[in-house]
């Protein structure tokens, strides 16, 4: 019933009630005041002569609490300064009982009338107080609370704690510290506990989340502390300084604002590539790995190319379902078929291109990360060189007019499973090339790409949000880069460009030092690298050594023969290739060793049949 009461009174009502109760504390101070003062007594006579005088200051008492604003002073937000304005309203009204008491002649001693001053302020702030505390507790009544530790018992964390405390959802239990003053103290009237106990704290008191309120350390040092505490079950955040929110001093942008012209060490060419429209309207393709990187960006780029028919393939559920849905929404009157399935299912495959009629197969579907396939080798070749084969075998068999396989620049004498996968696929995808009558097979080669998934910016960007270190293979490891629009721009122009058996390149510029790209990123999000030259910096690039089959730099051509294409930034190579009595030796060979489930076996075709990088080269890298 009180819970009712009291949630259903308006604004102004309860304005009306705290007046009141201001008035009603008058004649209880002065009772009190006549109750403790030893030199006045207490009888019958001395409380009827006083009555005129506590009806006067009772009266008073409405005016000065309003002009001092008492009762808009809701219990919420009763703090320092409501205690402070209760002050006022006692001293005023104390100065008007002593007058009142010379007026009226009521003979009350001046000690008397200082007395009830004090009495009546303690009794106003009292009673907002306790009211405060009950109509917390019924609001709070049956409600599940956060219960938060403070970690940082200074100036930020008791204005948290004060902030928290008008929130009915959120319970600030105790606070962490460094600083060994002030462990075992009570500070707003919770505990501080010292950093070695905080495992113990966060199981004893059901700690749901423990927020850093410490703005004043580096954020590399708040990221490792929060890394160690959510490692106990807590969910951790970290709070900027209440003056920075405000605009005091700067909020630093967690992520990096290094430029994309830095991290490629080229100016982007997405303004400069032409336009492929004309290649792909009203054209029915199929694009294989759909839902990874290049497969949607691909996907992306050819709704503004207006085709017929875009179908989607992809073995992952998730994937497959967020490029349909994505393109969905983007385009309109396009028949969009997703086809959930392996490029090494070869009945699907076929059945897929001759149900919708394919006219241009963008096979990006292949494992891309370097040690999963390394020590997944079976795995590897068989999806990046045997769905290659089942893909191609498809295409030439429904007829479709264009094939362009996606690769890598780790094909080129490649040193890794991986890039020796892709080499084997564009090895395959050359030898159709020269028996294909209707089908024009092609592929095109580029460096790794700013944002795919495994890529190198994403995990430096992910080190850095944990306060590092910052990781890195070898000092002197170089990359060529390019955007995921960029790469998706070149396949797409491969396909216009492909007359058979053709190996696109771009002229990405000049390889960029990883060491360097760390160095940026890290100071690009506005901290400095701790190293030898500067011990106090904020993180650190660890070299851990080169990863098995990994160079030290990529290449992008074999062979240094090289033709032009209608574009200036793209070129064809001219590779060597395999015959076709050699490319069946090495399927064959191939097939032998997946069926026997054999890695060694699947390791000696791959040293047979790919021209590899030179071996005195190879270990010279990995001994640097």
């Amino acid at each position: 019933m009180f819970y009712a009461i009291v949630t259903k009174l308006t604004r102004a009502q309860k304005q009306v009630v705290f007046t009141i109760l201001d008035l009603l504390m008058v004649p209880v101070a002065m009772l009190t005041t006549l109750a403790v003062a030893t030199n006045v007594t207490a009888d019958a006579e001395t409380l009827i002569r006083l009555i005129p005088m506590m009806l006067t200051a009772s009266i008073s008492a409405i005016g000065i609490s309003w002009a001092l604003g008492l009762p808009r002073i809701t219990l919420n937000a009763y703090e320092t300064r409501g205690i402070v304005r209760t002050a006022a309203f006692a001293a005023a009204l104390g100065f008007v009982t002593v007058c009142l008491n010379e007026a009226m002649r009521t003979g009350l001693p001046f000690g008397v009338m200082f007395i009830f001053t004090l009495v009546l302020l303690v009794a106003c702030a009292s009673w907002r107080i306790v009211l405060r505390y009950i109509t917390t507790q019924i609001y709070r009544y049956g409600q599940k609370r956060m219960r938060v530790l403070i970690y940082g018992a200074g100036q930020t964390g008791q204005q948290l704690v004060a902030a928290l405390r008008h929130d009915n959802s959120i319970n600030p239990v105790a606070f962490v510290d460094d600083n060994p003053t002030l462990q075992s103290l009570m500070v707003l009237g919770l505990r501080v506990y010292a950093p070695s106990t905080i495992k113990d704290v966060i199981a004893q008191k059901n700690i749901d989340r423990v927020v850093l309120a410490m703005p004043s350390i580096s954020r590399p040092l708040q990221a490792r502390i929060a890394l160690k505490l959510r490692r106990s079950g807590v969910e951790v955040h970290a709070l900027p300084s209440f003056a920075q929110l405000v605009g005091e001093g700067e909020l630093r942008n967690s992520t990096s604002p290094v430029s994309l012209d830095d991290l490629l060490g080229r100016h982007r060419l997405e303004d400069t590539l032409p336009g492929v429209s004309h290649a792909y309207s009203e054209r029915r393709i199929l694009i294989t790995g759909a839902g990874g990187s290049i497969g949607s960006e691909l996907c992306r780029q050819l709704i503004a190319c207006k085709p017929e028919c875009l179908v989607l393939v992809d073995h992952s559920e998730l994937a497959l379902y967020n490029i349909q849905k994505e393109l969905q929404d983007i385009s309109e009157g396009l028949q969009i078929v997703p086809v959930l399935g392996s490029v090494l299912d070869a009945d699907m495959m076929r059945e897929v291109m001759e149900a919708h009629r394919v006219e241009v197969v963008l096979h990006a579907a292949a494992y891309k990360h370097l040690p999963l396939v390394e020590t997944n080798v079976l795995v590897g070749l068989k999806n990046n060189v045997m769905g290659t084969k089942v893909m191609a075998d498809a295409a030439r068999e429904a007829g479709v007019e264009r094939f362009i396989l996606v690769s890598t620049d780790k094909a080129v004498r490649p040193t890794n499973v991986m890039g020796a996968s892709k080499r084997l696929a564009e090895l395959l995808v050359q030898d159709l090339a020269t028996r294909s009558q209707g089908t024009r097979f092609s592929m095109v080669r580029f460096g790794n790409v700013l944002g795919s998934s495994g890529s190198v910016i994403p995990l430096f960007e992910e080190q850095i949000a944990r306060g590092g270190p910052v990781t890195l293979t070898h000092g002197k490891v170089t990359r060529y880069f390019m955007t995921i629009s960029e790469a998706a721009r070149l396949v797409l122009l491969a396909g216009s460009f492909a007359r058979g058996g053709d190996v696109f390149v771009l002229d990405m510029g000049e390889p960029v030092p990883i060491h360097k790209l760390a160095r940026q990123m890290i100071e690009g999000a506005g901290y400095t690298v701790r190293d030898a030259n500067n011990p106090d910096g904020d993180i650190e690039i660890q070299i851990t050594g080169l990863r098995k089959g990994e160079k030290l730099h990529e290449e992008l051509l074999i062979s240094a023969d090289m033709l032009t294409t209608p574009h200036p930034k793209i070129l064809r190579a001219q590779e060597t290739f395999l015959s076709e009595i050699e490319m069946a030796t090495a399927l064959k060979d191939l097939r032998r060793a997946l069926d026997a489930l054999d890695d060694e076996a699947a390791r000696e075709v791959i040293a047979r049949w790919v021209e590899r990088a030179n071996p005195s080269e190879d270990e010279n890298a990995q001994s640097l």
